[in-house]
């Protein structure tokens, strides 16, 4: 009989990783079984362990991988070690300074800086007059409140930068992106004060991870048309055009 745990090495090299499950994938990486656990059944209980998120499993701790059964603490060290390398490749491909343009290639952005959040957090993107990306800054972490997000910490840095135009996003961990009662008062509170220090709160996105049967893994305000003073913006700003990722203002 052919031995199991080479099974997903061998895959792996004749078909690529597209034909490799989840687990099998977690497999090559894990090697072998240990205590009389198989690779492949140690791999599947890791996966079962953060309900098949590998967002979860990638900001998990080695003391939470020691606790699958099988998995001591050299194991578990090899396996942070890979998944932190994924995270840090993340974000040096987050360092270039992207076009902020469309509310996908901004959900885009957003989902690869919080690989793995379980909580909220809070960004203002600072973009300079052509929407391309000067730097991101995180402004809360943990509950999105309006009492904790204060339009001082939201532009300041804008303030310090010259900005004209901001976008503020944030993430839902349920991965429900619809606005609350809540997102939609900060969203009114911080274009008030923006229109007060001529700094335009272009666009608010709220980003989740991606389900099936759900076309986007992110909301819009603007996109929506529920962004406040969107009109008296358009007059003055070239908004963000979700089809063609262009502004879709001609220049004067």
């Amino acid at each position: 009989m052919q031995d199991v745990k080479l099974l997903p090495r061998e895959r792996l090299l004749q078909f690529g990783p597209e034909a490799l499950s989840d687990v099998e994938l977690l497999a090559v990486l894990l090697r072998t079984g240990t205590h009389g656990v198989p690779v492949m059944e140690m791999a599947q209980r890791l996966l079962e362990r953060f309900n098949g998120n590998l967002l979860g499993l990638c900001d998990a701790t080695i003391g939470e991988f020691c606790e699958i059964p099988g998995m001591g603490p050299a194991k578990a060290l090899e396996l942070y070690a890979a998944l932190s390398l994924v995270k840090r490749l993340m974000s040096r491909q987050l360092a270039y300074r992207p076009k902020m343009n469309s509310p996908q290639i901004i959900a885009d952005y957003m989902n690869g800086l919080l690989l793995g959040a379980n909580q909220e957090n809070f960004y203002v993107l600072l973009l300079d007059c052509k929407m391309c990306l000067i730097r991101s800054e995180q402004v809360t972490i943990g509950l999105v409140d309006k009492s904790l997000v204060h339009a001082r910490e939201v532009f300041r840095n804008a303030i310090r930068e010259s900005c004209s135009t901001i976008i503020i996003c944030h993430n839902h961990p349920s991965g429900d992106v619809v606005p609350s009662a809540n997102d939609i008062r900060i969203t009114k509170m911080l274009c008030d004060a923006g229109e007060i220090i001529g700094i335009t709160v272009l666009d608010h996105i709220i980003v989740g991870r991606r389900i099936t049967g759900r076309e986007n893994n992110y909301f819009s305000f603007r996109e929506s048309q529920i962004m406040p003073g969107q009109n008296r913006q358009m007059n003055n700003t070239a908004p963000l055009d979700a089809n063609k990722g262009e502004n879709t203002v001609a220049q004067k």
